[in-house]
């Protein structure tokens, strides 16, 4: 399939940048992508941009990240019994899974996630998190992160989560590392 804005010249298909300028600019990046794929622009309107029932809001999402950053265990409740997370090293299964893995982890770090970036809609929410990591009691060999964490440590970086919700739970969690902000260093 050829994309909007793309015209044949000769054998080669050559993109016209403006076009696609102009069609990002004009239907936002959804329409864009639309385009793109050949297909009709998405709306923009106010109406079009709100979750539809069965999404998450953004305040909803928001408590939950509370929750999370404070070891509230009430986190908990916003995952499917079945929810999958998958993280760069690790793959959980199920509720119980997710709430041993960080019941591990937060006896050993603090974790404090933000919210930069949030968009929801009837199928699931899509965030940008900057999260920090701070040590504040030695977690030797083997955990999560591969090596040995001292009290003190810290780590930070942005993550992109991708969360698709059924029922108003996360069934399904992809996170991904986007953009190493510092690695692993003392700082307490």
């Amino acid at each position: 399939m050829i994309p909007s804005g793309t015209r044949k010249m000769g054998d080669s298909a050559v993109t016209d940048r403006r076009h696609y300028r102009r069609d990002f600019i004009t239907t936002g990046a959804l329409g864009a992508a639309g385009a793109l794929a050949g297909m009709a622009s998405v709306p923009t309107t106010a109406a079009a941009a709100a979750p539809a029932p069965g999404g998450m809001s953004r305040e909803r999402y928001l408590q939950y990240v509370n929750w999370f950053n404070a070891n509230d265990p009430r986190f908990l409740e916003f995952y499917h019994p079945d929810v999958v997370l998958w993280l760069g090293n690790a793959t959980l299964k199920g509720a119980r899974a997710i709430g041993d893995f960080y019941n591990e982890v937060k006896q050993h770090i603090h974790e404090k996630v933000e919210v930069t970036h949030f968009v929801s809609d009837s199928t699931g929410v899509a965030a940008e998190l900057p999260s920090e990591f701070k040590v504040f009691k030695d977690w030797p060999e083997p955990n999560y992160f591969r090596r040995p964490l001292k009290a003190g440590e810290a780590f930070r970086v942005i993550s992109l989560g991708l969360y698709v919700v059924e029922d108003g739970l996360f069934r399904d969690i992809k996170a991904a590392r986007f953009k190493l902000v510092n690695d692993w260093r003392m700082e307490g």
